[in-house]
Formats: structure tokens, C-alpha cells, sequence
């Protein structure tokens, strides 16, 4: 029988992951603005708080690796699936098919990894460090949409002076 602390660690990221895809498909429908962008890192960065506990605390090299591993590995797909584009005055992003097998491939790989880890870590030392390299890999996924969004609205109004006085 499974325990139910192992069963919620593994529906935590399956739950996690379609919010995610409900999120997406949400976020393609809508104008994408800086807030948008800009807030779930920042919403995230308040997790930080958990290493006031020290059962949570980890060795700095460890989430060093975690938070590279996540910013110079894992953001990639995300980067790559994430198109904005230029809809007239708004910014949207581009609906891509290929994001669904990218997040499910990522939730996969978390999942193994997880349970790698947790042979060898304890529960709250591997939450911790799960969440330093999902907050890596969201951080440089956000940082790209967030100079695609700047690239798109300053050429825009680079734009919009020649054309009112032309």
C-alpha cells in the first residue's frame, strides 16, 4: 500500500502540471503584458522564506547546482515552446503544440528525479532543493519572455513616430 505523504508527492506535481496547461492555454487568449510576466517569479521568490526553518536548509553548492541545473538546463524548452508575437498594439504569446509534451516531459523527469533524490535526502531537504531549480527554471524562462516583450514593444514605438509623421 502506498503511504499517503509518497502518494501526495507524486499527485502534487501531477495537480501542479495542470494548472500549468490550464495557465498556458489561458495565457495564449490574453495580451501579455510585463505584470504578467514579471509576477510568478516574484510570487515564487516568497518560497525563499522556507529556509528560515532549518530542517529545510540545504548546503549553498547544492542549490547552486539545483538553480543552474534549472536555469541552464530545464528553462530551455520553455524558452524555445514560448513565441511572443505582435498582434496589432498587444503582445501575445504563441500558442505552441509542442508545450504539452515539453511540460510533460519536465513533469516526468522531475518525477524520476524526485524519487531519485529522495533515497538520499530527506523529504524537506529535497522539497528545497526541487524548489531552487524550479525557481531557476522559471527565473531565465521569465527573464527571455521579458526581453522578447521589451525587444517587440520598443520596436514598436521606434515605429509609431515615422509612421504619425510620415
Amino acid at each position: 500500500m502506498i503511504q499517503p505523504l509518497k502518494l501526495l508527492s507524486l499527485l502534487a506535481p501531477v495537480a501542479g502540471g495542470s494548472a500549468v496547461l490550464a495557465w498556458r492555454y489561458r495565457e495564449t487568449r490574453t495580451p501579455v503584458t510585463v505584470r504578467k510576466i514579471l509576477i510568478p517569479p516574484l510570487g515564487m521568490s516568497t518560497g525563499f522564506l522556507m529556509f528560515v526553518s532549518p530542517a529545510m536548509r540545504i548546503p549553498w553548492a547544492w542549490a547552486a547546482g539545483a538553480f543552474l541545473f534549472g536555469a541552464l538546463v530545464l528553462s530551455i524548452p520553455l524558452a524555445r515552446s514560448s513565441t511572443l508575437e505582435r498582434k496589432g498594439e498587444v503582445v501575445l504569446m504563441r500558442r505552441s503544440s509542442g508545450f504539452v509534451l515539453i511540460l510533460l516531459g519536465l513533469l516526468a523527469l522531475r518525477l524520476a528525479l524526485h524519487e531519485w533524490v529522495g533515497e538520499v535526502l530527506p523529504p524537506r531537504q529535497t522539497a528545497s532543493l526541487f524548489f531552487v531549480l524550479a525557481f531557476g527554471m522559471i527565473l531565465r524562462w521569465r527573464m527571455g519572455m521579458y526581453r522578447a516583450y521589451r525587444r517587440l514593444t520598443d520596436e514598436a514605438e521606434a515605429k509609431a513616430p515615422r509612421e504619425m509623421g510620415a
